[in-house]
């Protein structure tokens, strides 16, 4: 988890990240937390896109419009990966739960390295790429604080700390937060995009 307050005003193009991922290379595994910025500051959202890669296999997002201004203060992010389940969190409440199945590929087998960056995305952040950058508002600047980790030390045994996380799951209330978050606040679902996915859903998305 950390905590991260984003780009004031017009952010357009900007991605703002806290992510996991085991490198760079054709087949590596990731899960994302990415803000895309906007031109007119807390007018409009910010979109918070959740991803998940395995084996170098993305196309997993759930988008989100954040429900409070990201850039007027600090809020706390959250990443929970365990052998059940990827769990996303902003402050108190969970907005998302991606569960492992039989069958089904998983980020399992391959340690992580965490990442918080900036960077242009100018081609795709906003409105799905139509506004780009203006960099007559550099210098851009995101705030990070707070940072907390609890992990297990990659070929290494886990330490007695890790029983926290390493079972959580959501129970019932929780998932209440994941309906209410998509009920509200889901602006994108990988599992409704038809076109994105003309030959069928990925197998997840019936389970």
């Amino acid at each position: 988890s950390i905590q991260m307050k984003l780009i004031p005003g017009n952010s357009a193009g900007t991605v703002s990240c806290f992510y996991l991922s085991s490198g760079d290379g054709d087949g590596h595994d990731e899960i994302d937390m990415e803000f895309m910025g906007n031109s007119s500051g807390p007018g409009h959202p910010v979109v918070l896109n959740t991803n998940v890669w395995v084996n170098g296999d993305g196309k997993k997002e759930h988008q989100f419009n954040l429900w409070f201004d990201p850039a007027a203060d600090f809020h706390t992010y959250t990443i929970i990966w365990n052998p059940e389940n990827i769990l996303f969190k902003v402050d108190d409440l969970f907005i998302r739960s991606f569960k492992r199945f039989d069958g089904i590929p998983y980020t399992s087998s391959k340690p992580m390295r965490l990442h918080a960056t900036l960077w242009d995305g100018s081609f795709w952040a906003t409105e799905k790429g139509k506004v780009p950058i203006d960099w007559s508002n550099a210098p851009f600047n995101v705030l990070y604080r707070n940072y907390y980790a609890n992990a297990c030390v990659s070929g290494g045994a886990c330490h007695s700390g890790s029983d926290g996380w390493m079972n959580r799951q959501l129970d019932g209330a929780e998932w209440g937060t994941v309906k209410w978050a998509e009920r509200n606040y889901m602006s994108y679902n990988y599992c409704e995009d038809g076109y994105r996915f003309p030959q069928g859903f990925p197998a997840e998305c019936s389970r």
